[in-house]
């Protein structure tokens, strides 16, 4: 078969799973469905491949050409079969006012209702019902409108917010397909993308945006932000106008306007899941993430989903493998997409094509008042820094425990057992070493940590794992003498009560003092109180690790402070205990991506023998 007639072959499939009926010309029947391709149709410019006819006109062409082939080198030859219909057929516009071009493998379209036409790539074909809504409105597409909304209304923004929402427009209004905005946590990101959402909505008509968090924790600490959002225009609350909507199902309600969800919810649509459980979206990616590099995820067409489905593709603090494994999810919609981030890593600046509209780091939030500053402590041990050897003894047992069950067994050693820093408390448990830290925690938390204090500030300690989290807790709870409220584990493998509300106890009662996560609050989470992060485990990425700062660094006011610690004045600055070398270690970006990842066995051997469980290795 010749290259060009295998990718004729794979457009028919396409155009079909997007709702076109593919006819020969000579055998041609509009009344079979809405939207009609034709193939060989004769035009007074020439043959093109095909001809698009949706409710019984004709809207656009499809020109074909073989895998590898050039498209942008094609555009002519479809342009010109644009103005070959004659007035005589039925038609929507003249000139024709679409164009495809595909190889089957690649497919780009240009609207020439734009106010400035040009291509760019889609997934696959747009369904008919979706080119006849464009055809009608005329002059009046999306990017046209962006060109002209209203002047912002500064009312209740300030400066950082401002820029940034300007800035956005001005990209947008480029028609510039990707856009980047850096602030620093506390600085009211959400709320600026509030503001920016409720703008392409009301004035640039957009259908739908979709807004991608990390994790389902902070699906709803959006949801509730957009449910407090006034509009400076109307006065209206902003789900009093637009229906927002937080995916708990795998359905999107025809009438939402805003759409939350997570990018491991959305994959799970696409797949065609009726059914995805919400516990699957409580770990950040940032914990989830492979030890091996892997492949971008396979994704095939959706006709539930459409590429048209969403205008607009917010994504907010999600891990850098949303740019990598996650990125054909991504590229599925013909859609913009803006980045949300404090802490944008080369590989992210890359992606969004260096297009950083708004730049406003910590450091500058800090000069401002916007954040705090803050200080490390370092509490060091022998074993954190250089692991120990458990020698063998006869008779002597040794309790062992099991990560599924969790249930402790005794047994002897086979022989000596020696590890690193970086097997304790994820292979090895070393309790007098978890113990060391917390007493030396308790014992200078008022001299030399918070002097002249009291009371325990309020305290988030970060864990190895969900068996290291349960570790800590019950030493905290010893060696301060308090009881079950005072320590509290957060994470998304808390039961009983859900983690949220633990995590709302956290951020406006009295207890508990200390939180201990491994995933849960690491995060976007705001706890505008906290004033100390406890490391005890290291962190090998620097965007990570500023996003777990971030969760220290928010201001808060003197009474607000002091109704959860009553002894505290004012939130100067908030302090890192540092028991792992956290700070003092050199932290990488990020990983590239890797098309062809190979790990060498003798590798993955050794990760199985460790222990490790992850879908990569079984």
């Amino acid at each position: 078969m010749m290259p060009e007639q295998q990718a004729r072959e794979e457009i028919d499939r396409q155009l079909e799973q997007c709702g076109w009926a593919v006819q020969d010309y000579k055998s041609m029947d509009l009344s079979t469905q809405l939207g009609v391709a034709v193939r060989e149709f004769p035009l007074s410019t020439g043959s093109a491949d095909y001809v698009l006819y949706a409710g019984g006109k004709i809207i656009g062409v499809v020109e074909a050409k073989p895998e590898g082939h050039t498209l942008i080198g094609a555009e002519p030859q479809s342009a010109k079969y644009l103005t070959g219909v004659p007035e005589t057929l039925p038609h929507y516009c003249l000139p024709l006012p679409f164009a495809y071009e595909s190889s089957g493998t690649v497919t780009q379209f240009t609207n020439f209702l734009d106010p400035v036409p040009c291509s760019r790539e889609v997934f696959s074909f747009h369904r008919p019902e979706e080119l006849i809504r464009l055809a009608l409105l005329g002059k009046a597409q999306l990017r046209a409108n962006l060109q002209v909304l209203p002047a912002l209304d500064t009312t209740r923004l300030w400066r950082v917010q401002v820029g940034a929402v300007s800035n956005l427009e001005q990209s947008l209004a480029a028609a510039k397909p990707r856009s980047l905005i850096q602030m620093a946590t506390g600085s009211g990101k959400t709320y600026t993308a509030c503001s920016f959402c409720y703008r392409l909505i009301k004035f640039g008509r957009a259908q739908r945006i979709l807004f991608l968090v990390d994790r389902n924790n902070l699906g709803r600490q959006t949801v509730n932000e957009f449910q407090q959002y006034v509009s400076p225009y109307t006065n209206y609350k902003f789900t009093e106008e637009f229906n927002v909507q937080r995916l708990t199902k795998n359905t999107v309600d025809p009438a939402s306007k805003v759409v939350v969800t997570t990018i491991q919810r959305l994959y799970s649509m696409l797949k065609g899941e009726e059914e995805f459980q919400e516990e699957n979206e409580e770990q950040s990616m940032f914990e989830a993430e492979s030890p091996l590099v892997s492949e971008p995820l396979p994704v095939v067409y959706n006709p539930k989903i459409p590429i048209e489905t969403f205008d607009v593709i917010v994504v907010d603090e999600c891990h850098r493998s949303i740019y990598n494994v996650w990125r054909q999810v991504l590229d599925y919609f013909d859609a913009f997409t803006v980045g949300l981030t404090a802490t944008p890593t080369p590989q992210t600046v890359g992606f969004f094509h260096g297009n950083l509209v708004m730049e406003y780091p910590h450091e500058q939030a800090v000069a401002d008042g916007v954040n705090v500053g803050y200080d490390v402590y370092r509490i060091q041990t022998k074993v954190s820094s250089d692991g120990a050897t458990l020698a063998k003894e006869p008779g002597r047992l040794v309790p062992r425990r099991s990560r599924q069950t969790r249930k402790k067994r005794l047994a002897e050693l086979e022989d000596d057992l020696t590890y690193t820093a970086n097997e304790l408390d994820r292979d090895v448990v070393n309790p007098a070493r978890i113990r060391l830290v917390i007493q030396t925690f308790r014992d200078r938390l008022f001299t030399d940590i918070f002097p002249g204090r009291t009371e325990v500030p309020k305290t988030l300690v970060f864990a190895k794992t969900d068996l290291h989290a349960d570790d800590i807790v019950r030493v905290i709870r010893e060696e301060f003498g308090k009881g079950n409220e005072f320590c509290q584990k957060i994470t998304s493998k808390t039961t009983g009560k859900k983690p949220e509300d633990l995590l709302s106890e956290f951020r406006n009662s009295y207890h508990p003092r200390i939180a201990v996560t491994v995933d849960m609050i690491a995060t976007g989470t705001d706890v505008k109180a906290l004033e100390c992060l406890l490391f005890m485990r290291n962190i090998n990425s620097a965007s990570y690790f500023e996003q777990m700062k971030g969760r220290g660094c928010r201001i808060i006011g003197g009474d607000d402070l002091q109704a959860v610690t009553p002894d505290a004045r004012h939130k100067t600055h908030f302090v890192i205990v540092d028991a792992v070398g956290v700070c003092e270690k050199d932290k990488t970006s990020s990983k590239p991506l890797d098309r062809k990842p190979s790990v060498p066995l003798e590798k993955l051997l050794q990760m199985a023998a460790q222990g490790m469980v992850h879908p990569d290795l079984v």
